[in-house]
């Protein structure tokens, strides 16, 4: 990870120009959810004042695991033109992300309440759900789903 750093040249001691770099703290990777990974990097970039897609680009590939650079691997060795990092970005969340279909026969067959609060299993059914799962719906699944003990109350 980078620190933060502070540069000043020889004209800043005179008071002409001050120049400051503030290194960029990326989070290590989480493949489970990228898209909220990228928006803590985007993060990074808007406090760094990296506006540039190939620096953001290239931060990407230097913090992704190989396993995970693997499935981008084709964007990685031959990236485009235009767009490095929003391309970079897309793809990724799309090939790490689970389908639509595989998260609502997850909400459907085998989610459980587990060592999460009621208030939490509600909040990661809603997210497997999606908008467009009426919540009448999705509280029923979930109601059904907690202990009978909390069921009751």
């Amino acid at each position: 990870m980078c620190e933060s750093e502070n540069m000043m040249t020889k004209s800043d001691l005179t008071g002409s120009k001050d120049i400051f770099r503030v290194g960029v703290r990326v989070p290590p990777f989480w493949p489970e959810k990228p898209a909220i990974w990228f928006a803590q990097i985007e993060g990074q970039f808007a406090i760094s004042n990296i506006t540039a897609d190939t620096t953001k680009f290239f931060y990407v590939v230097s913090h992704l695991d190989p396993r995970y650079a693997s499935e981008v691997e084709d964007i990685i060795v031959s990236p485009p033109a235009d767009d490095k990092y929003g391309r970079l970005k897309t793809e990724l969340i799309k090939r790490l992300s689970e389908s639509r279909e595989k998260k609502v026969h997850q909400l459907l067959t085998h989610e459980e309440l587990g060592d999460r609060k009621p208030s939490q299993f509600l909040r990661h059914l809603q997210h497997l759900a999606g908008p467009k799962v009426p919540d009448e719906f999705l509280r029923t699944i979930w109601s059904s789903r907690l202990p009978s003990n909390i069921q009751s109350i």
